[in-house]
């Protein structure tokens, strides 16, 4: 399962020279791998719920062309891996279709104490039902 949103780069979001500022993407990266766990069914707040939280242990990003203020961007996001402690997610940053950067982040499953849990069943069902491992 691929999930795609669609953003406009805000004016806030870029630097002197009128480009994106590279750490923007791992925000824009965290709305898609959100909006992918709501199109699930499985939003991050019902993990939260149950006490059990998805830090970010990894992040990559390669930036192939800038993005601009005003910008029309597209986000792909996709599992790429899962095992028994972590799930990673692949990014695909796109405008008009040309591909503007690549990112992959790689979250542990913790409880409230930070202590890392097993990735809990229920949202490998809900991942398994979509097809997305």
């Amino acid at each position: 399962m691929e999930v795609e949103i669609s953003l406009r780069v805000r004016y806030g979001e870029t630097d002197k020279m009128g480009i994106v500022y590279y750490g923007r993407y791992l925000d824009w990266f965290e709305v898609g791998r959100t909006e992918f766990c709501r199109a699930l069914g499985f939003p991050y707040s019902e993990l939260e719920k149950r006490g059990i939280f998805m830090p970010a242990v990894e992040s990559w990003c390669r930036y192939k062309s800038p993005a601009f203020y005003d910008d029309l961007i597209t986000i792909k996001v996709k599992v790429e891996e899962v095992k028994d402690y972590s799930v990673s997610f692949f990014y695909r940053v796109e405008r008009d279709g040309k591909l503007i950067a690549l990112g992959r982040t790689k979250h542990c499953f913790v409880n409230k104490d930070g202590k890392m849990v097993k990735v809990p069943e229920e949202f490998l069902s809900v991942l398994r039902r979509e097809g997305s491992i």
